[in-house]
């Protein structure tokens, strides 16, 4: 991780520098250097210190919340605009390396402008800027009564991070809307205690599907990023979580499965806790969870992080069809358009956001309901899933 973060100083820096310089071309001003390089160290000295006191440092989920903000505000802008600048060194180079183009500069400034007004747009309105993204999948098993049936995903709910309801609101309603028959939300409903729910306990009470709606738990839900007193504090925390997923109508798959019926036919839902590499628990486990399945049933799998998958899912020697995970978040930040995604936690997760099939088994990793660190969203939108069920001729 720390190295990650050296390579990303690095490009901030290089882009920083490039950026400076289209800055300078535009004016003459002495002043301007001078505030502009003093931002940029204190921000720096602030993201260094958090790294390195990360453990001494009580409130730091705010902190490194405050930072990252800025750092997206500050940097970002710069760090798109290098491409454009970098074009240009080339050019001067064959040249004889003249000073910078003007109008060039003038480009790279009303461009980095642009990005810092998108940037500005996601931490404001796109932390309710709720997308619906449809898929529709195709098994050639799937039992004939299920042919057409709608499941509507939720993921990353992160209610210690609202403090709009009207905007949470918007997205219970829009889920809501999408009528499907299965509502299924693939944990982290809080940020780290289950407090943190109590004021919207009513608002998700409200979600409905005839086929029922069903849970399990994300990383965050277990109170691992809090400082508790005593053992026991935790315990009855993670106790009154469960309560919670209860009280709002949610049943919560702890390891276990379950068995739809429609029209005297059937298919599997399973449900395992957090499994994670990378330092994350792996609580989950599938054999145990699908042990009583029998290995011709149609399987739907929730599993929080989509890095289960590849570890243990697609090799496992019952064929789940259909998994569904969240935990990405897609970094909150990235370019999600005509096709092209993009965003840097593809560099960290191969499953990252959308779906992915491999050996006829698939993969729909939630974007996420809520957010968390970042105070909003940039490029990668707040997603309702909406998938329905086909079943193929072949």
């Amino acid at each position: 991780m720390t190295q990650r973060l050296i390579l990303i100083l690095l490009l901030f820096l290089v882009g920083d520098i490039y950026f400076y310089q289209a800055v300078v071309t535009l004016s003459s001003n002495s002043l301007i250097p001078v505030f502009y390089w003093i931002i940029d160290v204190l921000l720096l000295i602030t993201l260094i210190g958090i790294i390195f006191l990360r453990q001494r440092i009580s409130d730091i989920q705010r902190i490194a919340s405050i930072l990252i903000t800025t750092m997206l505000l500050i940097f970002i802008p710069k760090l798109f605009a290098f491409p454009i600048l970098f074009v240009e060194d080339i050019g001067r180079l064959f040249r004889g390396f003249p000073s910078r183009s003007v109008y060039v500069s003038e480009v790279v400034v009303i461009f980095a402008g642009a990005i810092f007004l998108a940037i500005v747009f996601g931490l404001t309105r796109g932390r309710h800027f709720y997308r619906v993204r449809k898929e529709i999948l195709y098994f050639s098993d799937l039992p004939e009564a299920f042919d057409g049936f709608t499941i509507t995903q939720l993921s990353d709910i992160h209610s210690g991070s609202f403090s709009n309801s009207k905007g949470v609101q918007k997205g219970i309603d829009l889920a809501n809307a999408q009528n499907s028959d299965l509502l299924l939300f693939t944990g982290d409903l809080v940020n780290n205690m289950a407090s943190e729910m109590d004021p919207w306990i009513d608002i998700f009470t409200v979600l409905k599907a005839p086929y029922g709606k069903y849970s399990v738990l994300g990383n965050h839900d277990y109170g691992d990023y809090v400082k508790w007193t005593s053992i026991s504090l935790k315990e009855a925390n993670l106790r009154r979580l469960k309560e919670i997923h209860r009280e709002m109508g949610f049943k919560l798959l702890l390891n276990e499965a379950v068995t739809l019926h429609k029209q005297g036919e059937r298919i599997a839902l399973i449900g395992v806790e957090n499994w994670g590499k990378g330092g994350f628990h792996q609580f989950g486990n599938l054999s145990e969870a699908a042990m009583d399945i029998p290995a011709d049933s149609f399987k739907i799998l929730m599993s929080h992080d989509p890095s289960h998958w590849d570890a243990v899912t697609v090799d496992h020697e019952k064929h789940v069809h259909l998994t569904l995970a969240g935990h990405t978040h897609g970094m909150q930040f990235g370019i999600e358009l005509f096709g092209f995604k993009w965003s840097p936690i593809q560099y960290f997760y191969k499953q990252w956001a959308g779906l992915y099939q491999r050996d006829g088994k698939f993969l729909y990793v939630n974007r996420g309901f809520g957010f968390h660190g970042l105070k909003g969203r940039v490029g990668v939108w707040p997603e309702i899933t909406v998938l329905t069920l086909k079943r193929s001729k072949t």
